[in-house]
This record gives structure tokens, C-alpha cells and sequence, in this order.
């Protein structure tokens, strides 16, 4: 029987599409080896059309396969979290269909679907997490075990908790998710039960380079942040595992970059993904900080939550004569925009990020400064990792409640594009590139970590 490694993403677009890279980076090192992709129903991601990558993906790629798991429709079902678990009968007859049909020899998951381990485990197949975010992220995630222990949660003043994590800077509860700081709720339960399961796992495969987080990859490979310090697992870092658009139409906002000068454009992109984008007064702040900058712009504007339609009404959305008194120097774009090929084009040299882990890594490997601008999540830390450890991007200054003003835009975007302290940020991004780029060549460290996985599957 053929060998064969199962993958288990979550079926959110970031998590789906770095799952489906690593898919492709096993296939290219070993192509003998089948992998089967197992999509899973849940009710904000019910179909694969939604999150998968291209058309042509399953013509380009005929070694990886894909399974559909049943929807589940059950009334006590509150949450993606319990259709996860509702989904594991599916799951292990999916699995036992494969082990009757192939040698399986590891089954990966989505550490959002810890879950699943139980089903593989029954099973006696080998047990991996891919953890889609960083390195100094996994280390929170893996010693909070030890924070939870540490902390009286009805009497501590949260405002006043510094957290202080093997492998990375000291950061302020602020910069912490909020589901990580209430013990009560179910999600902070799940995450102290998931970092247990992952430090006893076959393995953790990462999404980063040793270079980029040097510190936090030692700490994690000598043990430091595993719970209960049992032996820590194999840490296998791949990346960058980055999404290549495999379409051919050329975008109206690379057709106005080809006139602009070298390195003169920022671009403000806010996630492609996600419910939390700018509010309607938030745009408006950015649209005056834009235009008082003098910088030259491509910005991605979506649907603030308040607003109805398919399509935003830049007139409605927009200080009133904006997009006339920009026009030449700036582009506006509705909803979407080519993230990656606006990164790589040479007229962009600067970008304006919401620090999701993906678009880090694809601005890191295009070599382009950034201005850290954290909406939700684990990119609060990201913001911080990325300034004071990676030392990438310059931090914009927000309020409590995640406000950024004009005025502080506008002098964060001068010192990005026109300053010394942005030209210094820029030769660390370029530094970093080409160790990127030597990572994932012949000899690189993350070439060498694939392979490695692949002979710990024999």
C-alpha cells in the first residue's frame, strides 16, 4: 500500500491555504508520499469553494486528495468548537477508510482542531499539530499552563500583568487576546487542554524560519515552555510557507503601481478575512492621515461592520472630495486586492498591516518595511514580537480601544517612507528576506526541518 499523511486543517481561508502549502512542501521533497486533505463542515466555513485556494489547485497538485466530511446538524451545536467535536465519528471513519486503503503514516491537524487527536490516537496513527501563527505565539500558548498556575485570577489587576515567556520580549496584559485572560471561559479551557496535547504530540510543525525567531525556537526545542516540563516534542520549522496565486489577471491597482517610482507607495490592507476591520470614523481618520501625509498610497477598503451591501460606497465611506484631491497619488480598491503581487511590486515600500501572521510573512519575503497595526487576536502580540524581537516594523500608536488618529498616522507614514528609523527597518526586512529565501533553498534550516519530518515518518 501507497504511504499516505492525512492533514486536518481548519477550513478558515489562512489556516486552509498554509495546511495546503505544507501539503505541497511534503509532496516536493517525497513525492512517493499521498497526502489526503479532510475538510471539515462548520457553520461559518460550510463549503470548500469558500476557502479554497484556486480552481486549478487539484489539477496543479494530483498527489493530494481531498475528502469532504458530512455537515453536522445538531440543534445543541453552539459553536464551531462543538461542531469540531460532533465531527470526530466522521473523522474516524474517514481515517479507518484510509488505513484500510493506504499506510498511513501521520496525521497532522490544525491545533485549532485539537480534538481530533483523540480520533488518531484511537487509531495508533503518529499525532502532529501545524501551528499556523509564530514561534514566540507558540510559546505563550505552550506556558500559559505555567501562568495559569501563577495568577489569582479573582484578586490580580490585569491592568497591572506583565507576562513573561521563555523566548520572548515581556509584554503587558493589553497586548494579550482577552479569551486568554478570563479562566471562566470555555476557549481558555480549550487552550490550556490543546498546549498539554500538542507537548505530547509526535511533533509541531511551525510556520517561520529559525532566523526570524531565533530566541523563541531555542526556548521551545529546550523544553522551556512544555507544560509540566515533560521532554519537549520535535519542533520542525518550515517555513515560510506562503500561498502562490496561480491566476493571471493583472489587478487595476498593479497597473497604476507600474507608474509610480521605486519604493515610494505604502499599501494598507487590513485582512482579507475576519469580521474585525475598520469602523466607518476609523476610514475617515485614515483617509485625513493619508491625505496629509503627502505619501502615496494603494489602500484596500472594506465594508466597516455598520454598513450594509456587498460593496463599500467609497463617496459615503470617505471625507467628502478625498478620492479627487488623491487622485494621482493615491488608489483606492474595493474589498480586495492582490495582497502578495502588490508586496512584490518594486513601486511599494511600505505597508500598513493588521500583523496577521500570513501577511507578516509575505511582506517579510518581499522585503518591505511595516507600520504594525494589531485588530484582534494573537496580532496584539504580533505587533510586539515584530517590533521589539524581529525588529521589522515600526508601532503604530493606538488608544485603549484599538483608535488610531490622523495625526498619528500621518507622522507614522513619514517615518516609515521618508526617515532614518524607516530606512532602518527597511535593510532588516531586506536582511531578512534573503535569509528567508536561504531558509527554504537546499541546505537551509527549513529545508533541512522538512526533511527531517519526513524521515521521522519512515
Amino acid at each position: 500500500m501507497k504511504d499516505n499523511i492525512v492533514l486536518y486543517p481548519h477550513p478558515s481561508r489562512g489556516h486552509l491555504i498554509s495546511m495546503l502549502e505544507l501539503g505541497k512542501l511534503i509532496s516536493k521533497h517525497n513525492p512517493s508520499i499521498s497526502i489526503t486533505v479532510i475538510i471539515l463542515n462548520t457553520p461559518n466555513h460550510n463549503t470548500f469553494s469558500q476557502t479554497h485556494p484556486t480552481p486549478t489547485f487539484s489539477e496543479n497538485n494530483p498527489s493530494i486528495k481531498f475528502i469532504h466530511l458530512p455537515p453536522i446538524k445538531d440543534p445543541t451545536a453552539s459553536s464551531s468548537s462543538d461542531h469540531r467535536k460532533l465531527n470526530n465519528p466522521n473523522l474516524h471513519d474517514a481515517l479507518l477508510f484510509l488505513s484500510k486503503t493506504s499506510n498511513v503514516k501521520a496525521f497532522i491537524t490544525d491545533f485549532f482542531c485539537s480534538v481530533s487527536i483523540e480520533v488518531s490516537s484511537d487509531l495508533n496513527i503518529p499525532s502532529y499539530f501545524f501551528y499556523t501563527s509564530n514561534a514566540s505565539v507558540l510559546c505563550h500558548f505552550l506556558y500559559w499552563y505555567v501562568i495559569d498556575k501563577e495568577i489569582n485570577w479573582s484578586k490580580r489587576n490585569l491592568d497591572e500583568l506583565l507576562v513573561d515567556v521563555p523566548g520572548t520580549t515581556t509584554i503587558g496584559s493589553e497586548h494579550v487576546p482577552t479569551f486568554m485572560l478570563d479562566s471562566s471561559l470555555n476557549i481558555y479551557k480549550d487552550l490550556i487542554e490543546t498546549a498539554n496535547l500538542m507537548a505530547e504530540s509526535a511533533g509541531i510543525i511551525v510556520n517561520t524560519f529559525e532566523f526570524l525567531e531565533r530566541k523563541a525556537v531555542k526556548a521551545l526545542e529546550e523544553g522551556k515552555c512544555t507544560p509540566y516540563h515533560v521532554p519537549p516534542p520535535p519542533i520542525y520549522c518550515v517555513g515560510p510557507l506562503l500561498f502562490t496565486d496561480e491566476t493571471k489577471e493583472q489587478h487595476e491597482s498593479l497597473v497604476w503601481l507600474d507608474s509610480q517610482p521605486d519604493r515610494s507607495v505604502v499599501f494598507l490592507c487590513f485582512g482579507s478575512q475576519g469580521t474585525v476591520i475598520p469602523s466607518a470614523s476609523q476610514l475617515k481618520e485614515i483617509a485625513i492621515g493619508l491625505e496629509n501625509s503627502g505619501v502615496r498610497f494603494v489602500w484596500v477598503v472594506r465594508n466597516p461592520p455598520e454598513e450594509d451591501g456587498e460593496e463599500p460606497n467609497l463617496e459615503n465611506l470617505l471625507p467628502e472630495g478625498f478620492l479627487e484631491r488623491s487622485n494621482g497619488r493615491g488608489i483606492v480598491v474595493k474589498s480586495w486586492a492582490p495582497q502578495s503581487e502588490i508586496l512584490n511590486h518594486e513601486s511599494v515600500g511600505g505597508f500598513v498591516t493588521h500583523c496577521g501572521w500570513n501577511s507578516i510573512l509575505e511582506t517579510v519575503c518581499a522585503g518591505v518595511p511595516m507600520l504594525a497595526w494589531p485588530l484582534y487576536a494573537e496580532q496584539k502580540m504580533n505587533k510586539m514580537f515584530l517590533v521589539d524581537d524581529m525588529k521589522l516594523a515600526l508601532p503604530i500608536i493606538q488608544s485603549k480601544n484599538g483608535w488610531v488618529s490622523a495625526e498619528e498616522l500621518e507622522e507614522r507614514l513619514i517615518e516609515l517612507m521618508k526617515s532614518e528609523k524607516g530606512d532602518i527597518i527597511r535593510k532588516q526586512v531586506l536582511d531578512s528576506r534573503e535569509v528567508a529565501m536561504k531558509a527554504m533553498s537546499d541546505g537551509g534550516s527549513s529545508n533541512l526541518a522538512i526533511n527531517r519530518l519526513i524521515r521521522g515518518l519512515n
